[in-house]
């Protein structure tokens, strides 16, 4: 919000929203190969370091598709790399640490059931 209301980088904008979109429109597409590729994992399980190394890649690739051919919505010429640098940052930041730092503390038994939350827990055999 911040950056639509032109308290940093330069104006209000939807672009901000359209890059959030197009963020999540690949994203889904990661996610497929992601999910692929965590089947060869002995846990099936993503670690951390890998997670906000995608991060970064994910990044580098929208910045890269941004800067060089445009996407529908937010032509290249308007095109700010160091405000989709701060942007793309702060939200992927947040994202990484309440995934790994706040629901760990709110929900530090999520991981031993495949990450749901809700229902009943499974009775010991002690």
């Amino acid at each position: 919000m911040p950056f639509y209301f032109g308290l940093t980088g330069h104006g209000g904008s939807l672009i901000y929203f359209w890059v959030l979109f197009y963020v999540g429109l690949f994203g889904c597409v990661w996610d497929v190969v992601y999910n692929y590729l965590m089947g060869w994992m002995w846990d099936h399980d993503w670690p951390g370091i890998l997670q906000l190394l995608a991060g970064i890649w994910e990044g580098l690739f929208l910045g890269t598709v941004l800067r060089v051919v445009g996407l529908p919505h937010i032509p290249s010429q308007r095109f700010d790399l160091g405000d989709f640098i701060v942007h793309y940052g702060v939200v992927w930041v947040c994202l990484y640490l309440s995934a790994w730092v706040v629901m760990r503390i709110l929900f530090p038994r999520w991981r031993f059931r495949g990450g749901e939350w809700l229902g009943p827990w499974p009775r010991s055999n002690s």
